[in-house]
């Protein structure tokens, strides 16, 4: 599929599942030497996989991994417990390989890709690093629009771009990672909106708040409400007026996925706010998506549940970067090992059940 304007390829079908491949790997499942259901959920992960990838031998050895980038202008009003040059640090802390999603990636054997879509500091000078230049962070939203029309179609762009590649490169599973000071509060005023939720049931600590923070997070966030709420047609509307450009492109990343058949693995709080989007900009991208984990984050329940979403662990995780993604995709490589491996009884001489 060429890029061309943002609306064409938003406008393309999404993938649809083989449910016949759910039939043969049920089967299968119902044959291995095991009480049928003994293995729980990562029975069902195999049967979900294989009939996404419409393949009996499901496998998600072949992972790539997208750390998606920038600077929010609500971070002026004081909404994060760091300043707003970490996210460029931090970005630089990437690209020598010292962050956990580094440590992680290794460890996986998957394949890690950072990319920039617009900060405060300039990175160009960093090697091993993808810039969009797309502004020197959002807007502040307290104000107007987080981003321009064309901002937003930029970054919904990128994510496309690296699903693009993702496919090309024969990926079988892809992880959507993030960082960006103020985010948090971006992502939580955009849940607000697409759940027509209060802050207060949605705002959390983000990077350490103490109570105090949170309460001036939460009337920060109302008060963008209040400017934005009238003037928010559809999804894309409040993507544009509340979301960040990091939180777009993970947008575009989960829409063309589920457009190209790509399995995907969600992270936490801020990846679930942008799948969540995803679903309501084209309903039916949440049928490629696997949750990873239950962040620590107050509103993550609340967004799970509007996805319908089962997360897989919960480890009390709350740093971003695509990192509880990452610890839970060996339950993911465990499930396919088991469902393809095993053997069934009749191969194994087993008595089945009576």
């Amino acid at each position: 599929m060429t890029r061309k304007s943002v609306l064409s390829w938003l406008e393309a079908p999404l993938a649809i599942p083989n449910l016949e491949m759910t039939q043969i790997a049920k089967t299968r499942q119902a044959q291995l030497t095991k009480p049928p259901g003994s293995l729980g959920r990562l029975e069902e992960i195999a049967v979900q996989l294989a009939t996404l990838q419409n393949t009996a031998q499901p496998c998600v050895d072949q992972v790539h991994i997208a750390i998606f980038a920038g600077d929010h202008g609500v971070a002026v009003e004081g909404i994060s417990a760091f300043p707003q040059s970490v996210t460029s640090e931090m970005i630089r802390n990437f690209a020598r390989g010292g962050g956990a999603i580094n440590v992680l990636a290794r460890a996986l054997n998957a394949s890690l890709e950072i990319i920039n879509l617009g900060t405060a500091q300039d990175t160009r000078s960093l090697t091993g690093v993808k810039h969009y230049h797309l502004g020197p962070g959002t807007a502040n939203f307290i104000h107007g629009p987080a981003m321009t029309e064309d901002q937003l179609n930029q970054a919904l762009n990128a994510g496309f771009d690296i699903i693009e590649q993702a496919q090309k490169n024969n990926n079988q599973l892809f992880i959507g990672g993030e960082m960006g000071i103020g985010n948090t509060t971006s992502a939580t005023a955009l849940a607000c909106i697409l759940l027509n939720e209060p802050p207060m049931l949605l705002t959390g600590s983000g990077t350490g708040l103490d109570s105090h923070g949170i309460t001036h997070k939460i009337n920060v966030i109302s008060r963008a409400l209040a400017t934005h709420h009238a003037h928010i047609h559809s999804p894309l509307d409040a993507l544009r007026r509340m979301g960040g450009f990091e939180i777009a492109a993970l947008t575009g990343a989960y829409i063309h996925g589920a457009q190209v058949g790509l399995p995907m693995l969600i992270d936490g709080f801020i990846s679930s706010v942008a799948a969540l989007a995803a679903e309501h900009i084209f309903p039916g991208c949440k049928e490629w998506f696997f949750y990873s984990h239950q962040s620590a984050e107050l509103g993550h329940s609340m967004i799970l549940k509007a996805l319908d979403a089962e997360p897989l662990i919960a480890l009390n995780m709350r740093l971003g970067e695509g990192s509880g993604a990452a610890v839970a995709l060996n339950l993911l490589r465990m499930a396919c090992k088991l469902h393809n491996e095993m053997v069934t009884f009749s191969e194994a001489q087993v008595s089945q059940k009576n």
